[in-house]
């Protein structure tokens, strides 16, 4: 029994700590929903009138931020960007991850390359944005293919550090079986080790998703001026030199949210698998 009571007392710090972080979370999420279901008349400059909730619930500002976005067009350019980029995330940056990866303890060319392509993870976009948006220009690039093709490249390094550690949890004696079955490497990637790298490819597609669906700086810069907005250009619409219109701004930014957190929920045991298996390895 006093052990019992010790271990309860050592894990009072912790909850004090989830707590606050899961306030944290709520906070800004709770205010979120006030504020996005509030009527601009009920917006006051004290902090009693931003918290208090609605008078009146209203869908009216999800209506006119749908409007003022031009919520379908943005979203299927959202969700056409987003939707290659993972997939061909997935597909690319695991198959260099195992090219690399099972050859990197023997050969130093190999060793030399997974080092070059995650130092891509410390270089700045700001470093990066000028000499793109010439290169893509002089490319005809500057478009949603474009976009497409950097944020391949932009999260290279860390999937290829995310697939890369899973790999070593996966037995080379697989490999060598299929392979004295008659398998040659590139089947046995496909029909062995890729459907096993399912978790991780979970993980990867949430982190390259959520990167990609909420980035403003790469669209920006890329496609500025094309006429072509992703939801996160759209909703920078409410924001003027003089003033922002927080009603519609918060409406939209949670109908943003929406696809994300289903596909978030739908994919959260993978993603759990991905992490404790090989993420941190």
């Amino acid at each position: 029994m006093a052990k019992e009571k010790v271990k309860e007392r050592a894990n009072w710090p912790v909850t004090i700590l989830l707590i606050i972080g899961l306030i944290t979370i709520i906070f800004p999420l709770y205010m979120a929903v006030v504020i996005a279901f509030k009527d601009p008349t009920e917006m006051t400059n004290d902090i009693a009138g931003i918290l208090s909730l609605p008078s009146h619930w209203s869908l009216d500002n999800f209506i006119e931020a749908i409007q003022v976005t031009d919520f379908f067009n943005s979203f299927l350019n959202s969700l056409i960007i987003t939707v290659v980029a993972v997939v061909a995330s997935i597909l690319i940056h695991s198959l260099a991850a195992y090219a690399i990866g099972r050859n990197m303890d023997h050969k130093k060319i190999f060793k030399a390359s997974y080092y070059f392509i995650i130092a891509g993870m410390y270089v700045p976009f700001a470093i990066l944005m000028m000499p793109l948006v010439k290169q893509t220009a002089v490319m005809h690039l500057d478009n949603m293919v474009g976009v497409m093709i950097l944020y391949i490249v932009f999260y290279m390094p860390m999937n290829m550090m995310l697939y890369t550690g899973y790999l070593r949890n996966i037995p080379i004696a697989l490999e060598e079986a299929a392979r004295m079955d008659g398998a040659s490497t590139w089947s046995t990637y496909w029909k062995v080790i890729f459907p096993l790298m399912k978790p991780m490819h979970a993980t990867v597609a949430v982190i390259t998703g959520l990167a990609v669906w909420n980035d403003v700086m790469t669209p920006l810069v890329i496609m500025g001026g094309q006429g072509v907005n992703t939801l996160p250009l759209a909703q920078m619409n409410f924001q003027t030199a003089f003033s922002t219109n927080y009603n519609l701004a918060f409406a939209s930014y949670l109908l943003a949210m929406l696809p994300m957190i289903v596909f978030y929920i739908v994919a959260q045991k993978q993603i759990i698998g991905g992490v404790t298996n090989g993420a941190v390895k």
